[in-house]
């Protein structure tokens, strides 16, 4: 129905039931579908007029709509079934096993058998899970508040459960006034108009008595707004859109100022039926949401655009236990008033830091479990983390799940380069699935059951090229996907079975973002393209309904407010002129454009709303904000620093809590008094992971099948006795609660009495850290000359010196929930079931002799591996070699990918020279030369676009990466005292900022500013700890592992380069006076800040961890305390760079 007619519907509604038409009332409630009379339903139920209550409840759902409706359907039968055994009529429950339930096996056999052996019992009751029915009334009345929650949660059931809010007899109101308005404006006006004189439209002509003349179709619009299959032609025949076949809301038709005389073709793949109302003639008017249950959030947007704020309609697939830890801390009971809120409200307090690994380009909240961050990024990494513990929960990189379906395109394009970046993830309204979209065809769906368990869900070539953007829709209540695409397409998916249900065309450029809405019962979708237009589709097969200019021309993000009244939208064009504005729907026009927005050289400003007040966007390395109903910049934070030109910004659904992308591939949590108070929370309690499961509410302790509906999915549909009381459950991860970022503003961190002297942490016996060798059967006990962790942190790979490849993988158990390194499990030393090993081409002379280098792949899939002979590229997974190159001499001593490109790599020679080669067309693009002697250190800094080399001469080069040519260079200054070798390896490292750069001698250790190489610290160790092997950044970039050639192992505070904490070789080696064991190289975990892997010269790996009791390796020293007894020079003047 239109719009008005479902107005008319509930003026209706309130007339029948003031004139007490009982029947006629409730028949009409179900007949439209508008309104849900949860108090009549109430009456059947607990009166057990089974028939009525399936009757009245399938004019809105059907038993196999949704979990949701299936679990309803569920329980009612379940209870007729029951009765009918408390009664003995064994008859009526056979005739109610095999006409009702029957359908429910298809989704549990198990449950099923267990219901039909209830007919074998004298009494149910003596099953142990019935043992708690009691009488029929009281069964009822229990049963009856579980359906009332599921009805709550049942996306079907949104905005059909409050009636509005109407004065008395509105619609006798309402005639009254247009009877009395026609006869106001009438020449010869009668003193009291007969009410007949309604059925026309009024004329002081006499051609009819009282003035009257027949109707016309065009301008009646009572009857105009009426569907008919014929007769009176739809209001939009006669408005902006005549040569548009439908009509269109009105919060569309205003934008259609120069409609096309031909709309834009549009192909379908969607059934014929799949089609919006004919006339939709809208009113507009704000919509009040229930306010009966504030953790169910119900909005007025039935689609959720990518950049705003998704708003839950479920709670949760076990909604029987609704009252036991649905949301942490009730914050969200505030009210939506405007108000209600000032600027102190925003979320300015930064008070975590996460570390990432890779540069941010997409974020999203979970909409009911405010603490989870979903990420996407540059590498086409897809995290979630859990701010309460500051856990990373679940990671996957990208990987195309069956490459053999896709276009020979796609894969030709990931045989060349198998790396994907995200351009947008999304959570699911009800936060079971989300959608990541891919810079190359692909989208993928995955379910989300909570913890760490993420499931492959779909896999979509979407487009032809990148698909840009990825929302959430409910058309014809059924969820869809919409994604738009480099191909210029729109399209709409079945988020269930990946059908495609149409594709929209009609922009004439790459389309860059999609807004999926609703208004009233209107569902429309707005995307918008890189030449700046905006379109707007209904779900049909009409075409464009709209034809509009983004401001300035530019690539544009649409979002509406949280309750789906205001429109905005927010883009850059070309020239780098950023707007954000509000429209007015109606009319098609800017309604106000906001000031404060700067003027950029590259990127797209993006921006988020919250609370329906404030408009925030990322600009000039700040996050600004406004308020909605004012132009002018409200207030602007720089986060304490850090943040890239333009942050990506992403607030979370209370809009307490707002994650912010810095430009060292972190993200930073801002949070106001109500988010503190909220992770303060988490923080004090255990981790559990049912907590965040996917509707994120307390499992039961259940086991039996009887108990669960689906076994794929304890939670996914109904169950024999879901009434019994829940036990809460509280489970700790290990016990460990380590934190992985660097949480600043944290109360007591670390905090020290200032009164009590400072002491360095030794660590001297095994009891003091958790350590672990890796296990090797191999007879091989050659030294260790590379190690490193994958990207993924699951497995560790080493390269000995004789040019041979050992992975050990750990596996998830219940000892090791992750699956991640630690030190707490053995790995496994993983080998193919083939049996080949990973060795590396060698040259004739000595492989002892040779310099071993690798590099790994971003997505852990390949590693390029040299032992002094030809570069060998092998893969992962089969340990076979891919492709050798580059035959010595000169052989590669170095090899770094670049950050942005995979199929560039630096070679760092043996010869001092540094190639760099382009593996996909097999060929170097440039010599680098500007070192003595042999590389030993290569890094890139995405950030300032240079690579930094270091060689076995004591130097550092800075080259930029666009044209090559070198920029400076410096030879590291050897500590007064102490002699160089005359060849040493000397490593460089970029700190997560991709600015500050650790250079690595066994002399020393030096922080550099880069590009311009300033010395900003040096440290320089004890004589007696012997030379430095190696050292590393911790993930976070706050630590410094070094290794010494005593066996020692030092951490240092990386911002200040003092000794905290010093680890002896007796704590994690056997004693053995006539074996001199040390490490060779440190390697540390990607994720997790405190652990790191030693690779000792005797061909063993050890992994480190501090004791779970302490959480991190020792404290900082106060900076009055001096840094403990190890010598630093800090150095504010550079030396003199060399050219």
């Amino acid at each position: 129905m239109s719009s008005l007619s479902r107005e008319l519907v509930f003026l209706i509604l309130q007339f029948l039931d003031e004139e007490k038409f009982k029947e006629t009332v409730h028949r009409l409630e179900q007949e439209s579908g508008f309104f849900f009379n949860i108090r009549y339903f109430e009456e059947m139920v607990t009166n057990g007029d089974w028939d009525e209550v399936e009757k009245y409840l399938s004019g809105f759902t059907k038993v196999d709509d949704n979990r949701y409706s299936m679990k309803i359907f569920f329980e009612i039968r379940k209870q007729k079934y029951l009765e009918a055994l408390d009664k003995k009529d064994r008859a009526k429950a056979v005739e109610i096993l095999v006409k009702d339930l029957k359908v429910f096996s298809a989704f549990n056999e198990d449950l099923f058998k267990e219901i039909t052996q209830l007919l074998t019992l004298e009494n149910f009751r003596d099953n142990e899970q019935l043992s708690k029915y009691g009488d029929t009334k009281s069964a009822r009345s229990i049963m009856l508040g579980e359906l009332k929650k599921l009805i709550e949660a049942n996306p079907l059931f949104r905005d059909k459960l409050n009636f509005p809010t109407l004065k008395n007899s509105r619609l006798r109101t309402l005639i009254n006034q247009s009877l009395n308005w026609q006869h106001q404006l009438c020449k010869n006006p009668k003193p009291n108009p007969d009410i007949k004189t309604l059925f026309v439209d009024h004329s002081c002509g006499q051609s009819q008595p009282n003035g009257a003349r027949a109707p016309s179709p065009v301008n009646n619009p009572l009857m105009g707004a009426v569907p008919k299959p014929a007769g009176f032609p739809p209001l939009g025949a006669h408005g902006p859109f005549q040569p548009a076949p439908a009509t269109l809301p009105t919060s569309l038709a205003g934008w259609m100022a120069n409609p096309s005389p031909v709309p834009h073709p549009s192909a379908s793949a969607g059934p014929l039926g799949f089609n919006p109302p004919n006339n939709a003639a809208l009113l507009k008017r704000p919509r009040t949401p229930p306010t009966n249950n504030p953790a169910v959030d119900y909005q007025t947007a039935d689609s959720e655009h990518v950049l705003k704020r998704t708003r839950t309609f479920g709670i949760s697939d076990e909604v029987n236990h609704l009252p036991v830890n649905i949301l942490p801390v009730g914050y969200s009971g505030q009210s939506h008033g405007q108000s209600s809120y000032s600027s102190d409200d925003l979320p300015k307090a930064m008070v975590m830091t996460l570390n990432q690994g890779s540069s941010v380009k997409s974020m999203d909240f979970h909409p009911v479990q405010q603490i989870l961050l979903l990420v996407g990024t540059s590498t086409g990494e897809v995290m979630i983390w859990e701010l309460g513990s500051r856990e990373k929960l679940a990671h996957k990189n990208f990987k195309v799940w069956d490459l053999g379906v896709c276009s020979m395109p796609l894969q030709a394009s990931l045989t060349s380069d198998y790396t994907a970046s995200i351009n947008r993830v999304t959570w699911s309204p009800d936060g079971t699935l989300f959608g990541v979209a891919y810079s190359k065809h692909i989208v993928q769906i995955y379910s989300y059951h909570g913890g760490d368990d993420l499931r492959n869900h779909l896999e979509i070539e979407a487009h032809v090229g990148s698909v840009n953007d990825l929302a959430f829709s409910y058309p014809n209540k059924q969820l869809c996907v919409v994604t738009c695409g480099e191909d210029r397409l729109i399209k709409v998916w079945d988020a269930v079975t990946g059908a495609k249900q149409y594709s929209f065309e009609g922009h004439e450029a790459p389309v860059y973002s999609v807004c999926p809405h609703f208004k009233e019962n209107i569902q429309f979708i707005f995307s918008t393209a890189t030449d700046g237009k905006i379109k707007a589709w209904l779900y049909d097969n009409m075409g464009s309904r709209v034809d509009y200019d983004a401001p300035g021309h530019s690539s544009t993000t649409m979002a509406y407010n949280a309750d789906g009244t205001r429109l905005f939208s927010c883009g850059t064009n070309k020239e780098g002129e950023s707007y954000i504005v509000e429209w007015n729907e109606s009319e098609g026009a800017v309604k106000r454009t906001y000031n404060g927005l700067g003027k950029r050289s590259v990127g797209v400003v993006q921006f988020d709303t919250t609370k329906n007040r404030f408009l925030a966007a990322g600009d000039e390395f700040l996050v600004k904000f406004w308020d909605m109903d004012s132009v002018n910049l409200l207030t602007t934070i720089d986060a304490e620093g850090g943040l890239p030109a333009s942050p990506c910004i992403r607030f979370n659904k209370e809009g307490i809590l707002l994650a912010v992308s810095t430009n060292d591939n972190g993200i930073k949590i801002l949070a106001n008094p109500d988010g503190i108070r909220l992770l303060r929370t988490m923080e004090n309690r255990s981790f559990d992971p049912s907590r965040v499961a996917s509707a994120s509410v307390v499992k039961h302790a259940q086991t039996s099948t009887m108990n669960t509906f689906g076994a794929a999915n304890a939670s996914a549909g109904p169950s024999i006795m879901d009434r019994v009381a829940p036990m809460p459950s509280m489970v700790v991860m290990n016990g460990d609660n380590r934190s992985l970022v660097d949480v600043k503003p944290r109360i007591g961190d670390e905090s020290m009495d200032k009164s009590r002297i400072w002491k360095l942490t030794e660590i001297t016996e095994p009891a003091q850290c958790r350590s672990s060798r890796l296990p090797d059967n191999t007879s091989s006990a050659m030294r260790v000359s590379r190690l490193i962790y994958t990207n993924s942190g699951l497995a560790i790979l080493a390269l000995a010196a004789n040019a041979v490849h050992k992975l050990w993988k750990w596996q998830r158990n219940d000892r090791n929930s992750t699956g991640k390194a630690t030190a707490n499990v053995a790995p496994q030393l993983w080998q193919p079931t083939s049996g080949i090993l990973m060795t590396n081409v060698i040259s004739d002379t000595n492989p002892e002799e040779a310099v071993p280098c690798f590099a790994l792949s971003k997505n852990d899939s390949y590693v390029m591996s040299a032992s002094g002979g030809k570069i060998s590229l092998f893969n992962m997974m089969t340990f076979k070699t891919m492709t050798t190159f580059m035959p010595p001499p000169p052989a590669a001593t170095f090899l770094a990918f670049h950050p942005q490109d995979n199929n560039i790599i630096a070679i760092g020679m043996e010869d001092s020279s540094i190639q760099i080669y382009n593996v996909r067309i097999d060929e170097v693009k440039t010599k680098l030369k500007g070192h003595n002697k042999r590389i030993t250190g290569l890094a890139f800094s995405n950030v300032l676009n240079v690579l930094v080399s270091s060689g076995a001469d004591s130097q550092v080069c800075v080259w930029s990466t666009e044209g090559w040519e070198k920029q400076t260079s410096k030879h590291l200054q050897i500590p007064p005292g102490r002699v160089a070798a005359p060849i040493v390896d000397t490593r460089v490292q970029f700190h997560n900022d991709q600015t500050h750069l650790l250079a690595v001698h066994e002399t020393q250790i030096a922080i550099y500013e880069a590009p311009k190489l300033e010395r900003l610290k040096q440290w320089v160790p004890p004589e007696t700890s012997g030379l430095i092997t190696h050292a590393t950044y911790s993930c976070d970039s706050q630590s410094i592992y070094v290794s010494f050639e005593d066996g020692s192992v030092g951490i240092l505070t990386a911002s200040t380069l003092r000794l905290r904490c010093r680890i002896s070789s007796t704590a994690y080696l056997p004693s053995n006076p006539n074996s001199r064991v040390y490490p060779l190289v440190i390697a540390a975990h990607p994720s997790e800040a405190n652990q790191f892997a030693l690779g000792l010269t005797d061909g063993g790996v050890i992994v480190l961890e501090p004791q779970e009791s302490e959480g991190k390796w020792g404290t900082s020293p106060p900076v009055e305390n001096g840094g403990g007894p190890s010598s630093m020079t800090t150095s504010t003047t550079a030396d003199q760079p060399q050219r």
